[in-house]
Parts: C-alpha cells; structure tokens; sequence
C-alpha cells in the first residue's frame, strides 16, 4: 500500500484560480439555477456580458458556498466549454482547480463532495440566516492525508464511471420527456389521429365531434391545502430523510413528509414562468414535503397526473401570471387555462402510452438514485484509504 501524504488543501489545490475575463466581454454564463444537485455536468447556460462574478474554465469545479444551496449539492465539474473558454457565474461559487503535478481536477471534484470536506465548509459558515456563506480560507487552511497523482486518477475514474451512467440515465429521460410531449401534441393539439373526423368550433378553435372544452380544474385535483412552508432554521435542525419541494425545485431534505404518491407541481409564485412562457414543472414521487410555493396537482376524470404534467408544460401561461415586483400565479387564474377533454374511450387509449413513458422515466431516476448513494457509501472510504481500488469492481 502506497503511503498518503498530508497536504494543507491550499497548497493541494488552487481556491479561486485568477481568471481573466475582460468586461462586457460575451461570454457563457452558468446560474446556481443551472446545477442539478449531485449532478456532475453542466446542461444548460446562457450567453451574457461578463459583469462580474466567478470566472472558471474546464477542469475547475464550482461549488456554491451559501445556504441552503452548498448543502443540497449544487457542485459542480466544468467540461462543457471550448478550448480556452471562460465562462462565468455567480460570486457565490467557490471555484477549486488542481496544482499541475500534484493534484488532478476530477479528484478535486469528487474530493469537494467528501463528507469531512463538505462539513468542514458547512460549519465554517458566517452571516445572516439565509445568506451564511463558507469561508475559504476555513478550506485552505484544513489539512487530509492524501494520495498520489497515479492513485489520485483510478479513484476518480471510479467516480466518473457511475456518473458517466447517471448522465446516460439523464439524457434517456430527457428523451423520453420529449416523446411524451410529442405524442400529446400530436393527440390533444395537432388532431393528427382524428384527422379524418368531423371538426367543430370551440373556445379552443376547432376540435373533433364529441369532445368539448374544460378548465384545468375539471381534470387536476388541487391539493394546495395540504402545503406546509418550514423555515430555514426549522429544517437547520432536522434529519435529511425526505425531499422538501419549492417553486422549482428540491430546496432541502426534511425529517417527515405530508405528501405520499406521485404529483406535479407548477410554481406559485416567485420562480414562476420561464422566458419563453412555459412554466416551471416538477415532476415527482414517493413521500415529499412540498412549501406553499408551488402548487400541487393530481390527474383526474381520466387525465393521469403524467398527461397533466405534459400538457402543462407545453402550455404557454404567461398571460396568466401577475405581479410587477414578484411574480405569481394564483389558483384562480390557473383556472383560466383550458383543456380540450376527449371522450373516455380514447384518454382510455392515450392515457396508458404517456404513462408508460413516466414509468421508464421513474425507474431511470430511481437507478440513478441509487448510484448517487453507492458513490456517497464509497466516497468516504475510498477518499480516507480505507477501501482500496483494487478492491472495487463497477
């Protein structure tokens, strides 16, 4: 067994690396919004004059370093940008990089997410509730044996072989959200299989003999009344068991749930329309704590909480949301959004295909679950020697 040597983490790796980025220069820009938690790449960016903020190129990893985003995992491995790229994000990333002949990037990466690591910038937190951030020089100054370049590369490439399946996992049920998404336009917008059937006017424009036009309350029970928001420092205190939902997306992880099946959730206010008018949709399952920030919906009269969650997210709400200072959609104008409602006979028919789609998109999610937890199970001991590579057959 090869022997780790201890390192100051400063001198290991490089915190906040300079980067030049001259002003107003176009450059992509990468939101905290953008990090997936405990997800390894990047998938989405913008193009923006550069005016400040984190600058880093591929090989750095960015980690968030403010409440409650550090703890819910927002890191992340820089590898999407072009040769001599710099891209930039918000002053509250931290950005670590490897020392050349020392330490090598995708180790860093991984090493970020490492429990003695992660805490040590929990708890090096300072300020206000809400807007604690972790302290730098708390990290540069902590020391952890460590081992070589050589060893340094197969323990990350152990890593990176789960997370090459995660992303697999990810770009499937991308697609397969596409394909639902396809075939309801195709059912409920286009006609396409009801081409050959008498067509009359409605609210909707033209729609096939015999089916009729509802609001989104006549196929979407509304379970708003079973929300329950839980402060910062109420969750400070409790086990991270069950996800805690807001407007967009898993803020926290609490110690019960209020919620137990599947549903979708579409923004209440704040985070609530994208630019292009659609909204923001989550889709989700099993025992859940959601806040009064996103609405919550289950399918009903024939509509599987699949098709509502499809249909919502092609449906253009932006004449629906009010609010100069911040933005919000209320239960009564969501009502305003209408619905054309086939017979039973053929939601009997589509209902099922869309379904099917979710189910495979559950089981990709829930795989990828579990490979995030062999990696959690198998970081701390690799990173600390206990385990070692040889040992580790994926």
């Amino acid at each position: 067994m090869e022997e780790w040597k201890e390192y100051r983490l400063g001198d290991f790796m490089e915190f906040n690396p300079k980067i030049k980025l001259a002003k107003d220069t176009l450059a992509r820009k990468i939101t905290m919004d953008q990090l997936i938690p405990h997800c390894r790449d990047i998938h989405s960016w913008t193009y923006e004059p550069y005016s400040g903020g984190a600058k880093f190129e591929n090989g750095d990893t960015i980690m968030a370093r403010i409440t409650p985003c550090l703890e819910n995992g927002k890191h992340a491995y820089i590898s999407c940008l072009e040769k001599d790229e710099v891209a930039y994000g918000s002053t509250e990333y931290i950005v670590i990089r490897g020392r050349k002949g020392i330490s090598d990037n995708a180790f860093v990466y991984y090493l970020s997410h490492y429990p003695i690591f992660k805490n040590a910038a929990i708890k090096s937190m300072v300020g206000t509730s809400g807007r604690q951030r972790a302290q730098v020089d708390v990290l540069e100054n902590m020391t952890m044996a460590l081992p070589s370049l050589p060893e340094q590369k197969k323990i990350a490439s152990i890593f990176s072989s789960l997370d090459d399946k995660i992303e697999v996992n990810r770009r499937i049920n991308d697609n397969l959200e596409q394909q639902a998404k396809a075939l309801f336009k195709s059912w409920f917008v286009d006609f396409e299989p009801f081409k050959d059937q008498p067509f009359v006017e409605s609210e909707l424009g033209l729609i096939p003999q015999g089916w009729r036009v509802g609001t989104l309350f006549d196929v979407a029970e509304i379970l708003d009344k079973y929300r329950k928001p839980l402060s910062g420092k109420d969750r400070e205190s409790m086990e991270k068991i069950y996800p805690y939902y807001g407007a967009t997306s898993c803020m926290d992880y609490v110690d019960n749930y209020i919620f137990d099946g599947i549903y979708t959730l579409i923004g209440e206010d704040g985070s609530v329309v994208k630019e292009d008018g659609l909204p923001y949709m989550q889709y989700v399952w099993g025992r859940l704590w959601v806040n009064n920030h996103a609405h919550i919906l289950q399918g009903k009269n024939g509509f599987s909480t699949e098709m509502l969650h499809v249909m919502l997210s092609i449906t253009n709400i932006q004449h629906l949301v009010t609010g100069a200072v911040q933005a919000k959609l209320s239960q009564t104008n969501m009502q305003k959004i209408l619905v054309p409602i086939p017979p039973i006979d053929i939601l009997d028919k589509i209902r099922p295909l869309i379904d099917e789609l979710y189910e495979i998109k559950r089981n990709k999610e829930e795989e990828s679950h579990r490979l995030a937890e062999l990696c959690d199970s198998l970081l701390p001991r690799l990173m600390s020697g206990e385990l070692k590579v040889n040992e580790i057959e994926i």
